[in-house]
């Protein structure tokens, strides 16, 4: 039988990055507050974050940067003046490095739970009703009934399966295995090559894995710019990764040592074997058993939570935010967003967010972000548009840095000068990105940036002349 109900003024369910920002915020506001959390970490522990800080980017990120130092000691470092010999890699040294960064993160995380005074409650969470949230203990397995006011849905996604390719994860994995291997292989396949299979590709390659892209779109990141996507996949050629486009995945098989993938292109059926097979080809909402039958609570055909402009559910008093819905892309600084706006809309503030000016990074190396609309989107609507572009060759930073792959691409308004979109291949693009960010949330032009004074010598030098090239006055050019 449940146990004796307890009562909040707001619950959240799930600690990923929008759970967490919501359940701060309420607290913030004087609201009591409970946050339901069922993660564990490799050793059994509880841990805040979710997937995003234990499995995902975080945990991405902080690999790559261990595998771009491996890359520079082994590739272009004697440039420099600098010799090294016998560089070797020990992988689980590695590993461990990025868990000891995960963990800090996360203690710092439950201190602010505790500094709050928010409940943190280790449990599987499922919304009953508008008021009640079931909590079921992830090792007694005991049931017990906690009431809330408001209630917030944070649970976010997980790795889509693919039924042609069984996950294992010894041979077959899926991107949280891939980011916790003990050795090297020598020949890696990923089905996928968007932002999650070019992150992945991007670590293991430089780690000296042959590794092999399959995906099943013709067009490359078909969602960016077509001059970014184009540089990308010409720079991540050089670099060594193999892009097989239009390859869509009849079956993966695991023999005793390998994995035999068959796929289709246009040019018919090939084999590939490989050591280890990583399946990143998406993510779905975590809404599985999230809400009980008689809750009634209105999801779509794919499982996302269905809301409205307010991030409110068809449930009064019951909001979802990040992976969960529709209202942009899965990205974590989203989902922020959204737990902050949902924390001050439940405390009286309506402080909507505007998706327009959501920026988007992919963590490679060079890396990409983008802000605004797209150049192919833009004309196929007739707008009057003009251009700037300012490569990083033309960079004196990029050039002293020896990391001239790329440019910056500003689109603003023919007759008004308007930005309307900011896209960069290059280093520290996800940094570079914010200033774009800032410029178009108080509705800039392109002479607005123009007129802005960079420090040089800087990266941020090429978006000052992406700036000015777009009434060709390039100083660098």
């Amino acid at each position: 039988m449940p146990k004796k109900q307890k009562h909040y003024d707001v619950i959240v369910i799930g600690a990923g990055p929008a759970g967490f920002a919501s359940a701060i915020r309420c607290a913030q506001f004087g609201l009591k507050t409970a946050c339901i959390d069922n993660w564990r970490n490799k050793k059994g522990q509880s841990r805040l974050g979710g997937s995003h800080l234990n499995t995902g980017g975080v945990a991405s990120m902080t690999l790559l940067e261990s595998a771009k130092i491996y890359h520079q000691l082994t590739h272009g470092i004697a440039e420099h003046g600098i010799y090294a010999e016998a560089i070797s890699i020990d992988l689980p040294l590695m590993i461990q490095r990025k868990d000891k960064i995960i963990d800090e993160i996360a203690h710092k995380m439950a201190d602010l739970f505790v500094h709050h005074k928010i409940d943190h409650i280790q449990a599987k969470g499922r919304l009953l009703n508008t008021r009640q949230v079931e909590i079921t203990t992830v090792d007694s397995q005991t049931h017990s009934i906690l009431d809330a006011e408001h209630i917030i849905l944070a649970t976010g996604s997980n790795p889509i399966k693919l039924p042609c390719a069984p996950i294992d994860n010894e041979f077959i994995i899926d991107p949280i295995a891939a980011l916790n291997l003990d050795t090297v292989p020598k020949k890696l396949a990923i089905i996928g090559a968007g932002v999650v299979g070019l992150e992945l590709a991007s670590i293991w390659n430089r780690l000296g894995a042959e590794t092999i892209l399959l995906e099943a779109q013709e067009n490359f990141l078909s969602l960016l710019d077509q001059q970014i996507s184009g540089e990308a996949y010409r720079v991540y050629q050089q670099q060594g990764l193999d892009l097989r486009l239009g390859a869509r995945v009849i079956s993966a098989k695991k023999g005793n040592i390998k994995v035999t993938v068959d796929y289709q292109d246009q040019e018919g059926t090939h084999t590939l074997r490989v050591d280890k097979l990583i399946v990143a080809c998406g993510r779905k909402p975590n809404t599985g058993d999230l809400a009980a039958p008689e809750a009634d609570l209105l999801l779509d055909e794919n499982g996302y939570v269905h809301v409205d402009d307010n991030c409110r559910t068809n449930l009064p008093g019951v909001y979802a935010i990040g992976d969960l819905t529709l209202l942009g892309p899965m990205l974590a600084h989203k989902g922020i967003e959204e737990g902050v706006f949902v924390a001050e809309l439940i405390a009286g503030f309506h402080n909507p967010i505007n998706y327009d000016n959501l920026p988007s990074v992919i963590y490679t190396e060079p890396e990409i972000a983008w802000v605004g609309q797209t150049e192919q989107a833009l004309r196929a609507t007739g707008e009057g548009i003009k251009i700037g572009i300012f490569p990083l060759t033309a960079t004196v930073r990029a050039l002293a840095m020896g990391k001239t792959e790329g440019m910056v691409k500003i689109i603003a308004h023919a007759e008004n000068d308007k930005i309307l979109g900011v896209h960069i291949i290059g280093a520290q693009a996800s940094e570079l990105i914010a200033e774009a960010v800032l410029a178009m949330e108080f509705s800039a032009s392109s002479e607005d940036l123009a007129r802005t004074i960079h420090a040089r010598p800087t990266l941020s030098e090429a978006v000052h002349d992406a700036a000015l090239a777009l009434k060709e006055r390039a100083l660098h050019l």
